[in-house]
């Protein structure tokens, strides 16, 4: 039996889905206040829904009963600066919950973590599995909550735990909505003026799902890979979003100076409001970093080829239209 936690969320709906249209019946795991997503709505008899926060060991353990295989995709996610230490906290401790319970059990896990959790390379390499986070050199939240919950799933491979890491960069989508990577095709549409200098790393939803249940069933242990189909320049990027919405591109280098000014203002409007800055310190920062990611480690170990990005981004901007 299969479990998915994080089932409600963007990346753990399309998991659960490809799953469920491979033949398998699975158990999902929720909040008690979260929202069965849409995508799901039509799999209802082949998904069975428990109610188990990651944070609440008992609930997680009858949620574990006969299973032998989880996917752990069970996140806190927030850019504002008063919930790090929650986030991180919870995110840690959530984790180190369900590999104890893993690890007690034989249960094999494919845990998902992300590419802010892997490190920078030297200029002029491409980043690798290879490279780690400097905790120390660290300020993002969601980074330091991300590399810590993964050493606790290096701690049960260590304690014979039979698990892989998957290290996924932007997740695009088209169920993302107007939530996570979705802002950045709103942003477009709504009349984006600006764009940034940096490089990332961009992979679909459904490539990242397909990865994990490929390693799942591969046997593939002790291992972490970087999953990102193409590394792309906003400079690139946001022309051809732009072209597929058929709006105007932005045209106005963003330079680091002014991405200092914005994330200012957009913490100051965030305490008065309430409400998430729509760009924090960490963000304004990366948008000016160049950080290409080397996706050979998973082509090579699963036999995997991406879907082309520029698919993915007029799949979402067709949303979007």
């Amino acid at each position: 039996m299969i479990l998915v936690t994080g089932a409600t969320g963007f990346l753990g709906a399309e998991l659960a889905k490809g799953l469920v249209l491979r033949g398998n019946k699975i158990r999902c795991t929720k909040r008690a206040n979260s929202v069965i997503p849409k995508l799901l709505h039509p799999y209802s008899g082949q998904i069975t829904w428990v109610t188990a926060d990651l944070m609440d060991a008992a609930a997680l353990e009858d949620a574990l009963d006969g299973i032998t295989q989880v996917y752990n995709c069970a996140a806190f996610v927030s850019l504002k600066a008063a919930d790090k230490k929650v986030m991180i906290h919870t995110n840690v401790t959530g984790t180190a919950n369900l590999v104890n319970l893993c690890t007690e059990k034989g249960i094999r896990m494919v845990h998902t973590s992300s590419v802010a959790a892997v490190g920078e390379a030297k200029p002029g390499e491409m980043i690798t599995e290879k490279h780690h986070l400097d905790p120390s050199a660290e300020n993002d939240g969601y980074a330091i909550s991300k590399l810590e919950s993964e050493m606790e799933v290096w701690r049960g491979i260590a304690e014979g735990m039979d698990a892989v890491i998957v290290n996924p960069s932007i997740i695009l989508g088209v169920s993302a909505g107007t939530a996570g990577s979705g802002q950045i095709f709103a942003t477009i549409k709504n009349g984006l003026k600006f764009y940034t200098s940096g490089t990332i790393g961009f992979v679909d939803v459904q490539d990242v799902a397909k990865v994990m249940i490929a390693l799942m069933e591969s046997g593939i242990s002790d291992k972490r890979f970087i999953v990102s189909a193409e590394n792309r320049a906003y400079q690139q990027i946001f022309p051809e979003i732009a072209g597929y919405l058929n709006v105007p591109p932005p045209s106005n280098l963003a330079k680091p100076w002014m991405l200092e000014i914005a994330w200012r203002a957009a913490s100051f409007w965030g305490t008065v409001t309430g409400k998430a800055p729509a760009v924090d310190k960490t963000s304004a920062r990366a948008g000016s970093v160049t950080r290409n990611f080397d996706n050979s480690a998973i082509k090579k170990a699963i036999n995997f080829e991406f879907k082309p990005l520029s698919e993915t981004l007029k799949e979402v901007s067709q949303r979007f239209k």
